[in-house]
């Protein structure tokens, strides 16, 4: 599997090639965040922070970036089975 890495997160998010799950949506909706704001956390951030999932052994990626607003927010995201990006939550940096 190709490594995580941002050229590739926003390569993925240029071409819409991703997919929130319920979390981050419920996320995006708490904070008042738009899908708008999510690509944007994306497109201008950079990966702080790798993760290891203990027993997938799958690699997360930290992105701190900010919405249209200008506010800091963090996006946890991985690399689903079939290449495409899966936004596991979404927060502001308060």
């Amino acid at each position: 599997m190709p490594q995580l890495t941002i050229a590739r997160i926003r390569n993925l998010v240029r071409a819409l090639d991703y997919a929130v799950s319920v979390h981050a949506a419920e996320e995006l909706e708490d904070d008042n965040l738009t899908i708008l704001d999510l690509e944007n956390i994306l497109l201008t951030g950079k990966i702080i922070e790798r993760q290891r999932e203990p027993h997938t052994r799958e690699i997360k990626a930290v992105v701190r970036g900010h919405s249209l607003d200008a506010v800091e927010a963090e996006s946890v995201v991985k690399l689903g089975h079939n290449g495409t990006l899966v936004v596991i939550t979404v927060y502001l940096i308060i």
